[in-house]
């Protein structure tokens, strides 16, 4: 019997309404504004995720605009309503994602009338560029930050180009800081999302750095430029958002033992094969490492294999997950169901695995063809594509006939993962071995997993921040008397960990 969907209030379900209504006066010059649109939420999954921490996208366009120029920012997901129209903007740039597409056009098409000049840029512009360009005056393919200035200077002197492109090629030490102060700070739980790295020395062939065009070199910024940016803006926790900031483990050994005087805390993603080196996740761990968020995938190495993907035999995952856990670093483990083989039992044995491992917390992924990967491409040759309306191409719908059952047991099947990981059986089952571990554990899977009721009237109200914020201090405090005490001796007897209020994920 299908299971019944969860309930979404319709502020994470509805995009704000556009005012057809509004008449604004001229365009002020030199100005402009940057928007990340609205995008439905995953009913199965935590509403929290989408305030932990800022995407850096159009922060960092922000840095690269001219000091003559005034921009601001807004985010739809934030549930403030639909972006702002007084003082009205020259320019307005936004980000397409192929999932929230279609709003993106529609915001487009409404600035558009008003007389502001619309530029386009994001992976959806590099990867269908010929669906976008009708809808603005102007497209970025590729990096964005580096040609952003001239495009604000081509439209000051009328000679606006239809297509921009950036390289991702350029030292990545060379681009201006994000502009933090921009951002609301009550909005998120932390503002102080930090990117390190580009890249990732993976290439999976359903992974969105596979996308046709996309030329991404690893490479990484200086350290001292990382650790001033945490220091910066001033909060006791960060994310970092790297695809992988574990691709180098020498940049990420010097990067850690910067951080450490920062007595600060922080997660990011990592593959599982950081922890070929006990001793970097030693080093990791003294620096302040609370969680990390780890693309699993799959328990199938067949899969794996088929993938692409780079990692170590499933059957060591468990002991990997292990030695992260004595170090007092939680995991947040991410696998992609519907690969070519699974079958219908994929999704008692991937939480069955989750809770023997007592991962913290996971995170589930309907496999998704992506427009321009080389999983698309075969989808799309054998005739398994069931359609490509982009809105449902989130990693929530089926979009494609899988390969050992069918297209609805999928989805029910992904659903029930989330069902069973909630559940407050499996949050106890996942609990820490440590009993002085186990209260700050089931705050964060309480507070992050079991609160979707409260989510969206946490966002609306912009009390995200205020209250997190006490428990991510309190987090900060315990960790570094751990840290204390990891750095005193090699290893802890007793079995002790940290503890964490701050969820392990990016």
């Amino acid at each position: 019997m299908p299971m019944r969907t969860p309930r979404i209030p319709d502020a994470l379900r509805i995009a704000p309404r556009l005012d057809e209504a509004v008449r604004p006066g001229p365009p002020r010059r030199r100005s402009a504004l940057l928007i990340n649109p609205f995008y439905p939420k995953d009913p199965h999954a935590s509403f929290g995720k989408h305030v932990l921490t800022p995407s850096l996208a159009l922060t960092s366009i922000a840095g690269a605009t001219p000091a003559d120029w005034e921009v601001s920012y807004w985010d739809e997901n934030l549930l403030q309503g639909p972006p702002p129209w007084d003082p009205f903007p020259q320019v307005v740039g936004i980000t397409v994602h192929l999932t929230f597409a279609d709003r993106a056009y529609e915001l487009a098409r409404w600035y558009r009338a008003r007389g502001a000049v619309v530029v386009m840029g994001g992976l959806h512009a590099l990867s269908c560029p010929e669906e976008v360009t009708p809808h603005a005056d102007s497209i970025v393919i590729g990096e964005g930050v580096q040609v952003w200035p001239q495009v604000l200077r081509d439209v000051e002197s009328g000679s606006l180009r239809s297509v921009y492109r950036g390289s991702d090629r350029r030292p990545y030490r060379e681009d201006p800081p994000p502009r933090r102060d921009l951002l609301p700070r009550r909005s998120f739980l932390t503002t102080t999302s930090l990117i390190a790295s580009r890249g990732c020395h993976n290439r999976c062939g359903f992974c969105y750095l596979a996308t046709d065009g996309l030329e991404m070199p690893y490479q990484v910024r200086d350290v001292e430029q990382v650790v001033e940016e945490f220091r910066g803006d001033g909060q006791p926790y960060a994310v970092f958002t790297d695809n992988n900031l574990g691709s180098r483990p020498r940049y990420l050994r010097a990067l850690c033992q910067a951080l450490r005087p920062l007595e600060a805390i922080w997660s990011a993603a990592v593959s599982i094969d950081v922890t070929d080196d006990p001793s970097l996740v030693r080093e990791m761990a003294l620096a302040g490492c609370t969680g990390v968020f780890i693309g699993f995938e799959s328990l199938s190495g067949r899969n794996l294999a088929e993938a692409r993907k780079k990692t170590p035999s499933p059957t060591d995952y468990a002991r990997r997950v292990r030695m992260l856990h004595e170090h007092g670093i939680q995991v947040n483990g991410s696998f992609v169901l519907g690969f070519d083989h699974d079958r219908r039992d994929v999704f008692d044995r991937t939480v069955g695995w989750i809770e023997d491992a007592r991962l913290e917390c996971a995170t589930f992924h309907i496999l998704t063809p992506y427009p321009g990967t080389p999983l698309f491409r075969q989808m799309e040759a054998e005739g398994r594509l069931l359609h490509r309306d982009w809105s449902r191409y989130d990693t929530a719908h089926v979009v494609f006939l899988p390969r050992h059952m069918a297209p609805e047991e999928l989805f029910e099947g992904y659903a029930s993962c989330y069902r069973r990981l909630f559940s407050h059986g499996s949050i106890w089952r996942r609990r820490p071995e440590d009993w002085r571990a186990v209260p700050p554990y089931l705050a964060m899977a309480y507070l992050y997993k079991r609160s979707n009721w409260l989510w969206h009237r946490l966002i609306q109200s912009r009390m995200t921040g205020p209250v997190w914020r006490p428990l991510v201090e309190w987090t900060r405090r315990r960790h570094l008397r751990f840290r204390r005490r990891l750095g005193a001796c090699p290893t802890f007897p007793d079995g002790e960990m940290a503890g964490s209020v701050v969820p392990a994920g990016v």
